[in-house]
């Protein structure tokens, strides 16, 4: 292996997000607009040239391999991808490889996932009311939803559920949600939206719940116990005593996880982020497609790393990186 990956501040790094596309075959409203223009083909990075760079930074140390979107699923060949991922696997090079979805392909892929070695997914799933569903994603199915998260737990994936706390939107199901994914025996975790504007229709200013206040309504009803976990990423963990099921908690604007960072992006057309919250990336792309020979990339790779911030500064105007910022800071969360 080469020299690991080790950011000016002495942090290891080694936890890699990889969107693989740009596409979604819903419009969430606090993520897209519902009229996209998504990026020439040309643009994007071949299912080869995505092996090729992750596997790169395999050499260099990354251990996890999280991939993302839009809606990674439904990049045409996809499969091919975590076939490829399975021999860092094998070989121990990698140590998870896993991926956010939003659930609408999971009964299509859970069993395939899983022979590649996936172990656990997220699922993005805001509510569980099949009105408010079909308005938050405008084009998505509750029940195609559910129907994939039902087939990946018989596939054997342990689950992880996501939930941007929206005011005025489910904050009257913080129990029911609770309460269905301790029946289920799934993970989940509680998102703060960013107050960004709005994209087009939809004020995310009228929509910030604090998760402050999200997490004294589950005070009044259960014994709340903080954990000490950690994951190098923004989630707060708490157990629920009478369930014994455990909440995370990530507010996307609080420093509280910057000193641990051990994770940068990467967009599906070779940007990469080294920091959710600044401006500064670094383009793959070009050393990736110069020379088959990974040299230049490998020198790119570090020269990015180098450039790691100690912290993150939002900036609100910071909308459409790639599509997603809620969401993006929601992957960070393991």
């Amino acid at each position: 292996m080469n020299m690991p990956l080790i950011d000016p501040f002495a942090r290891p790094i080694d936890y890699l997000r990889v969107s693989v596309t740009d596409r979604c075959d819903f419009r969430c409203v606090y993520c897209m607009a519902e009229n996209m223009s998504f990026l020439p083909k040309a643009e994007l990075l071949t299912l080869e040239e995505l092996d090729r760079m992750c596997s790169t930074f395999i050499g260099m140390g990354v251990k996890k391999l999280r991939i993302t979107g839009g809606e990674p699923l439904v990049r045409k060949g996809i499969m091919t991808f975590f076939e490829g991922m399975t021999r860092h696997l094998h070989s121990g090079a990698l140590n998870e490889l896993t991926l956010t979805t939003n659930g609408s392909q999971l009964r299509k892929f859970a069993e395939d996932l899983v022979a590649c070695g996936v172990k656990r997914v997220n699922v993005s799933l805001d509510t569980l009311d099949a009105d408010k569903f079909a308005q938050i994603t405008r084009w998505g199915r509750l029940a195609q939803v559910l129907d994939g998260i039902e087939a990946a737990k018989q596939a054997g994936l342990h689950i992880k559920i996501n939930v941007v706390a929206l005011k005025g939107f489910n904050e009257d199901e913080l129990f029911s949600i609770t309460d269905w994914c301790a029946a289920q025996g799934h993970d989940l975790t509680f998102i703060e939206v960013m107050p960004m504007g709005d994209l087009g229709n939809e004020d995310r200013i009228d929509q910030y719940w604090p998760l402050s206040d999200l997490r004294a309504r589950l005070r009044e009803r259960f014994t709340v116990t903080e954990l000490d976990e950690r994951s190098g990423g923004p989630a707060r963990y708490v157990r629920l005593e009478e369930t014994g099921q455990k909440l995370g908690f990530i507010t996307p604007l609080t420093h509280n996880f910057c000193e641990s960072c051990n994770r940068v992006r990467l967009t599906c057309t070779g940007e990469l982020y080294m920091c959710l919250g600044q401006e500064d990336m670094a383009d793959l792309r070009a050393p990736l497609r110069a020379s088959p020979d990974n040299t230049a990339l490998e020198t790119a790779i570090r020269a990015a790393i180098a450039r790691k911030p100690k912290g993150h500064d939002f900036d609100y105007s910071r909308q459409k990186v790639d599509g997603q910022m809620t969401r993006h800071m929601s992957h960070t969360g393991g």
